[in-house]
């Protein structure tokens, strides 16, 4: 598979412009795993054991078994990094030159604060409303699930965008994390499970197969990550806490742009001059108009 990486430049990452090495055999192999993601869809069980298998076919613990396994994974990340849609792309630019705008207006929130990176729910709501105003059903979604004996309680917010699916009845939800690639971060990781990490992007815009497959390949990494070190892997580090967080069940707000100052939505209250005022004593219907002063 290493010799494989030299084949022909196959991509370009879709967060930059720089290209990267991919080969044949990988880009197959993204394809078939993504394929398998989308059919057992309504079987998370399934989806969710399937990423086990590329860690065991790797887990010998000589050298060179762990850098077939991280190769493999660089490998798979790429793919499924580049398998994006048109619409995939048009969200994300367009998420992208919102971050963008606000940094460089840097606009109050109701929080009294900057809208920065530190104040994540202002910079959602923020973002929220530029890409409405695009025309994108965009919402802020907030996930909480229970613990269980797997994993402990907790919640997340994040945005989502929901479209008319083109080919196929339905809608096509995109799932968009303004700060995807902090959540895989891990303190006193290895060289090798960094470099995979420092390959996603910062702003990630997806669809719900491709970011279950991330999940997967990432949560796998850490996990081998953990093992080489000889550390305990935390559950919230564990596929099914990570999708809880995009995944699950959420409950969905769409904001509105604020009214102008001034408006009312009451019907406007009918004047009259103080030069018909005269006028308004003899005729009795119109008695309770308010008079306005003529300057």
């Amino acid at each position: 598979m290493a010799q494989a990486m030299a084949g022909k430049l196959l991509i370009s990452r879709w967060d930059s412009d720089k290209l990267v090495g991919l080969s044949d055999e990988a880009m197959s192999f993204a394809d078939s795993f993504l394929g398998f993601l989308e059919e057992q869809e309504e079987s998370p069980k399934s989806s969710c054991d399937s990423i086990d298998y590329i860690e065991d076919d790797h887990s010998s613990s000589n050298g060179e078994g762990n850098k077939k396994f991280w190769e493999t994974q660089n490998e798979l990340l790429q793919a499924t990094l580049y398998r994006t849609s048109s619409l995939e792309t048009t969200i994300r630019q367009a998420t992208k030159a919102a971050v963008k705008e606000i940094k460089l207006i840097g606009l109050t929130c109701s929080c009294y604060k900057v809208v920065t990176e530190e104040c994540r729910n202002c910079l959602q709501r923020e973002i929220s409303l530029r890409l409405q105003a695009q025309g994108y059903n965009c919402a802020i979604c907030k996930s909480k699930w229970k613990s269980s004996q797997e994993i402990p309680s907790g919640e997340h917010t994040y945005l989502e965008v929901v479209e008319k699916n083109r080919f196929k009845k339905g809608e096509v939800r995109l799932v968009i994390e303004l700060n995807f690639r902090g959540e895989f971060e891990m303190a006193r990781a290895s060289e090798e499970y960094n470099r995979l990490i420092n390959r996603l992007p910062e702003i990630f815009v997806g669809k719900e197969e491709r970011l279950r497959a991330l999940i997967k390949i990432l949560c796998s990494a850490g996990k081998k990550c953990m093992k080489e070190k000889k550390m305990h892997l935390g559950p919230w580090r564990k596929s099914k806490y990570m999708q809880s967080k995009w995944l699950g069940t959420c409950e969905r707000t769409t904001l509105f742009p604020p009214l102008p100052v001034g408006f009312s939505d009451r019907p406007a209250k009918p004047k009259a001059s103080l030069l018909t005022y005269d006028l308004l004593e003899i005729n009795m219907p119109v008695l309770h108009r308010t008079a306005v002063q003529v300057l």
